[in-house]
């Protein structure tokens, strides 16, 4: 099995990093190819718990060889930080992450210019997560921006960075009225985590398709969910980047042709941080249900903010399986729902009168989608505790097959905890 690509089918936080360090123990090579620390993952291991913003959830597997591919938004400072917090978690990072030096570069004005974009759009923000993402973006797509190669060659990168800057602090100064940014303070922090960042940087994408001659196994990490695709996403409130299967593809510099499965994560039921439309966001009183659960942990791993939450859209998560020719679904968090006296699950929406099965290109049009729901009872017992899907309640089975029927994919693994062992393995090729 050369490729296999996980990937979010919802707003992100499905719980892709769990599935991508239970997937790692059985790959050679596991890749982040896309999106920058605007992502998290948290991974639990027995009583402790690690999140990662960049670094692939797989170091956690320690015959795993990790890669921060060439599709990448490298923010040095941070990536320095969360190598240093691996290690002290008892994680040997130093001889098997690697780091592409086509990966494009973050810097502290990137961030700064995210800020201020996000104050210039008045009432209707995106709700960033302040990173420098958008705007490191877009000096990727205008030419100027600059890559982990450029860092680690200190009279290339201040020549470069030089150039760069003098279009920031146009930017800064004269639309923003902002301070200039001070080349010689950004030059020498930024050098000094090069000289940090050198011994990772390799050839990412050459090694990658060396090891696929090899036929060795390689495990693609989405890091953020398909609605969030800065095209067929909910724009404008979505990421820069790709987040399908064809965009974690090409950051890593791999053919499609090499993908023989593609693993979708789907979380019971719905949620979003930041801005933008939600169409089956719950009323208060769900709520109030919804957060008597023992582990609802529903706070973004980036930024802390409060995810909102929704009943599960099946409609949404069909649209998500078609955009990225899903073969299998991992089901998360399916014991948040176990006190639910009766659930709901949207399976198609009514607007302007008119039933639709799918989202429309608007996010003003999402947002007026009427959920049309079948509502199906609880099942009123844990569902911590058991490992096989036999054990489950009759009802938890009913709302598997009802997922299953309706995005026309079968699920393989269900999540009934945040531990690795709080799993139901029903397709066993990938455990």
């Amino acid at each position: 099995m050369p490729v296999a690509i996980v990937v979010g089918l919802q707003w992100g936080d499905e719980g892709k990093g769990k599935v991508v360090d239970m997937l790692a123990r059985q790959a050679s090579h596991i890749v982040r190819s896309m999106g920058g620390n605007n992502a998290g993952h948290t991974v639990k291991i027995e009583e402790r718990e690690c999140s990662v913003h960049l670094i692939p959830s797989g170091i956690f597997q320690p015959q795993a060889h990790c890669y921060v591919a060439g599709g990448c938004l490298v923010d040095p400072k941070s990536l320095v930080e969360e190598i240093e917090k691996v290690e002290k978690f008892g994680v040997a990072v130093s001889s098997r992450l690697h780091l592409s030096p086509s990966a494009h570069l973050i810097f502290p004005f990137h961030q700064r210019l995210d800020r201020l974009y996000e104050a210039k759009k008045g009432g209707a923000p995106v709700g960033t997560t302040g990173r420098g993402i958008g705007p490191c973006m877009s000096d990727r797509s205008h030419r100027i921006g600059l890559r982990v190669g450029d860092l680690i060659q200190p009279e290339i990168f201040k020549k470069k960075l030089s150039h760069l800057i003098q279009f920031k602090n146009l930017e800064l100064e004269k639309i923003f009225n902002e301070p200039p940014i001070d080349l010689d303070k950004i030059y020498a922090e930024y050098v000094a985590y090069g000289e940090k960042l050198a011994p990772f940087v390799v050839d990412v994408e050459g090694r990658l398709n060396r090891a696929l001659i090899r036929d060795e196994t390689v495990l693609l990490e989405g890091a953020h969910g398909a609605l969030l695709d800065g095209v067929f996403g909910s724009y404008p409130f979505v990421t820069p980047s790709s987040t399908l299967t064809g965009g974690i593809c090409a950051g890593a510099g791999i053919g499609p042709r090499h993908v023989v499965e593609v693993l979708g994560v789907l979380k019971a039921y719905t949620t979003r941080v930041g801005e933008g439309p939600l169409p089956t966001e719950i009323s208060n009183h769900e709520l109030d249900e919804f957060t008597q659960s023992h582990d609802l942990r529903e706070q973004g791993t980036t930024t802390g903010r409060a995810r909102r939450i929704g009943w599960l859209d099946l409609a949404l998560a069909r649209y998500a399986v078609e955009l990225n020719g899903v073969d299998n679904l991992a089901l998360t968090k399916l014991d948040v729902l176990d006190h639910l006296e009766q659930i709901k699950v949207c399976t198609g929406y009514t607007l302007n009168g008119k039933k639709v099965d799918r989202p429309p290109a608007l996010a003003e049009d999402i947002a007026r989608l009427e959920p049309n729901y079948e509502v199906i009872p609880g099942w009123k017992t844990p569902t911590r505790g058991i490992r096989k899907i036999r054990g489950l309640p009759k009802q938890a089975r009913e709302f598997i097959d009802l997922v299953e029927d309706f995005c026309r994919v079968p699920i393989s693994t269900i999540s009934v905890g945040p531990a690795r062992e709080e799993t139901i393995h029903i397709d066993q090729e990938w455990m």
